[in-house]
């Protein structure tokens, strides 16, 4: 990028940041009904679907499809594969195809994951725990079975954090991207580290792109000690909690999926019909979206 360029995540261009930022907030989707986006097959999107979803996502990172007909795991590859994503992230808990089963884990190796259990998961980006080389820019996460009752989603665009916290204070912004804001201390097992020890930014730029990483777990995590960022970190929490954000809240039903460049989100607890237990499907990818 040229040094002169114009470049609205720069906190020295100001001019830069309020055009982005005006038509961002002109554009944001207004209610979860606008996210939704009604399809025949996820494999093979008609044209005019595709550019719908692509619309959602350009306008607010994130768009939910309902599907008309059934949805394997093969399918969820290929509606990835239609919005440039290839690279699956294949984390230990992720089944032979890269792809996660998320549901009450069977045994006490899934249960010691938040996600395998049946508990509320407060704010976070997936894979904030990854190195830089398998940061999770994208995902998809498709509903097969709900839960009896709970399992709600709350999902919140990054960039509209970053505006918020920006406007409060650049300097808020200054701190977080910093390389060693947030530290995701190593996980030891029977075995040994069964990963190590992860620093980065919160907020990261790249090919002027705005990617986020976080979460708002309280134990397990080192956040850098100066008084900058412990300022910009309460004031994120603040800023996620606040009533006037506009996040969103859908429960998912079978059919149903969220395709997302990777924005903020939340879970509530849920109850299991024993009988059909809560079951979705996890697709995160290295790559952005393309659209």
């Amino acid at each position: 990028m040229h040094p002169s360029a114009a470049d609205p995540f720069d906190l020295r261009d100001d001019r830069a940041y309020a055009a982005w930022r005006g038509e961002k907030l002109r554009n944001a989707p207004a209610s979860v009904e606008e996210l939704i986006v009604d399809v025949d097959d996820i494999a093979a999107l008609r044209p005019q679907e595709r550019a719908a979803i692509a619309e959602r996502l350009r306008r607010g990172n994130v768009a939910v499809y309902r599907c008309a007909t059934p949805v394997d795991r093969e399918a969820l590859r290929a509606l990835g594969r239609q919005f440039g994503l290839v690279r699956l992230d294949r984390n230990e808990m992720a089944d032979d195809d890269g792809i996660s089963s998320i549901q009450v884990g069977p045994d006490a190796a899934h249960r010691e994951f938040i996600p395998y259990t049946d508990r509320p998961i407060r704010w976070h980006t997936d894979g904030y725990y990854n190195p830089p080389a398998r940061r999770i820019h994208a995902m998809i996460l498709h509903c097969v079975r709900n839960a009896a009752s709970g399992g709600t989603n709350t999902l919140f665009d990054h960039e509209l954090a970053y505006i918020a916290l920006r406007d409060r204070d650049p300097r808020h912004i200054e701190a977080l991207s910093r390389p060693d804001a947030m530290t995701i201390p190593a996980r030891s097992d029977e075995s040994g580290v069964a990963r190590d020890a992860q620093a980065g930014p919160v907020f990261e730029v790249d090919a002027r792109r705005l990617f986020m990483r976080y979460t708002a777990r309280t134990t397990s995590i080192g956040w850098r000690a100066d008084a900058m960022t412990q300022a910009a970190v309460q004031a994120l929490e603040s800023v996620l909690a606040a009533p006037e954000a506009q996040r969103f809240t859908l429960t998912l039903l079978p059919g149903m999926g969220i395709l997302s460049a990777n924005v903020l989100h939340s879970r509530s607890g849920f109850r299991n019909d024993p009988q059909h237990p809560r079951l979705l499907l996890r697709a995160r990818y290295h790559e952005p979206i393309t659209l």
